[in-house]
């Protein structure tokens, strides 16, 4: 029988299942958080981090004569002489290179830690630049190279300036490493840079510090994905094409002013800990709309479904998340979905086939089980349709309920009986 009691303990269980996945919600967001804090360093130490490899930095020092007069004393007492002196004034000014001729290759390798997937990868760097010295004085050019993480590994290191390697003989300063040249009017030079490391997330070329001029530039990357995405405020690619299970992506320009850089950033896995923050987040939609058609259903068939059942109804919800919870830390993410999934309707199907019968419990139960347990966890799998598809679910089960109900008499259902069974309104 309906009542406004049982009605009452059914939103009173509803409402201890929400305080259970709040506490959830907030246990799990903080193992998140300190193993972020944890391992993300650890992580960052052996694998390194975010890359952004500058252009080398190309300053040209020149020297002019300036001639000085002055009076001083002379040798009889009285008289005075003129003496000229040449003075070299030291100018310095920053230059570009003619051309740029920059490839990386990238392995994405991305590691489970924990509750966090780590987006990491292995880089081939191989840079060329030429610089034509069109200033009509001789001078000394200063090449500089900045590493983009000073203590990150650098592997098969090769810096080679006019097809002599230097690599040995430099001594890298605060992640620089730097070399004078003479130049005159009219020479070109080559420089050519070669290494191999790992870093994380994004990698990226900075063509220059501001807006820089960019002459005969090409930059290609190729990486061994599919999903590709770039960093904000950066220069999408000229080009790209499918190369293998990857892409290659051209950034080629003949001349052009920009201050952007160019670059990629790694694909993300969907990661354990948010997933099962985001699940535990919509748990409570999920029983709302499971009950209120187990409720709706009671009252057609007139099913006796005492506020007990639909405590351990909740309770075997309630254990979906938390095996899903603990489960991922151990195992894949798709194993620990389709353990909770099936520990938690076995738990309510065999549970409603005692209450019931086994004919609702394998029918009705299990129907509604899979789609506001099961679907509405498989929608956070769809990253940006999640919200859309949980409006569509909980659309679909209004319209579904007041087809159901629509010719139920509601007054009748709540009328008072006496004593003797008869029915009186209220």
């Amino acid at each position: 029988m309906i009542t406004i009691g049982r009605i009452i303990a059914i939103i009173a269980v509803f409402a201890g299942a929400c305080i259970g996945w709040a506490i959830l919600g907030a246990t799990t967001a903080s193992r998140t958080t300190s193993q972020g804090e944890r391992l993300g360093p650890e992580v960052q130490s052996l694998w390194g981090q975010e890359q952004r490899q500058s252009a080398p930095a190309l300053n040209f020092r020149w020297k002019t004569p300036r001639i000085v007069e002055r009076t001083e004393e002379g040798e009889k007492k009285g008289s005075k002489r003129l003496v000229r002196e040449t003075l070299w004034d030291d100018h310095a000014k920053p230059m570009f290179p003619s051309s740029t001729r920059v490839g990386a290759d990238i392995h994405l390798d991305q590691r489970l830690k924990g509750l966090m997937w780590y987006s990491l990868y292995d880089t081939v760097f191989e840079g060329r630049w030429s610089y034509l010295h069109e200033e009509p004085n001789a001078g000394s050019l200063d090449l500089a190279f900045t590493f983009p993480a000073p203590d990150a590994m650098y592997d098969d290191f090769r810096f080679v300036v006019d097809g002599h390697d230097m690599a040995h003989e430099l001594r890298p300063e605060r992640g620089t490493v730097s070399v004078s040249l003479p130049v005159m009017a009219g020479q070109k030079v080559e420089l050519a840079v070669h290494y191999k490391t790992r870093g994380r997330d994004t990698w990226a070329y900075v063509p220059a510090e501001g807006v820089a001029s960019l002459r005969d530039f090409n930059l290609a990357i190729r990486c061994d994905f599919g999903a590709i995405d770039y960093p904000r405020g950066s220069l999408s690619p000229s080009s790209r094409q499918h190369s293998g299970k990857g892409w290659e992506l051209v950034w080629d320009f003949r001349q052009i002013l920009t201050g952007q850089s160019m670059g990629l950033v790694m694909p993300e896995r969907i990661q354990p800990g948010e997933l099962a923050n985001q699940l535990t987040a919509t748990a409570p939609i999920s029983l709302l709309l499971f009950f209120v058609l187990l409720f709706a259903l009671s009252v057609l068939q007139k099913l006796d479904i005492h506020p007990a059942n639909y405590l351990a109804i909740a309770g075997a919800f309630f254990s979906f998340h938390l095996l899903f919870a603990y489960c991922v830390d151990h195992v894949h993410i798709t194993s620990a979905f389709i353990i909770a999934s099936a520990a938690s309707i076995i738990m309510v199907v065999s549970y409603m086939r005692l209450v019931i019968s086994p004919r609702f419990a394998f029918r009705e139960v299990a129907i509604c089980q899979l789609v506001y347990q099961v679907g509405f966890s498989l929608a956070h799998f769809a990253h940006g349709y999640t919200g859309l598809t949980i409006s569509v679910l909980a659309t679909l089960t209004l319209f579904v309920l007041m087809m159901l109900t629509g010719r139920i008499r509601w007054s009748s259902v709540f009328a008072k009986r006496d004593s003797r069974g008869m029915v009186t309104a209220r």
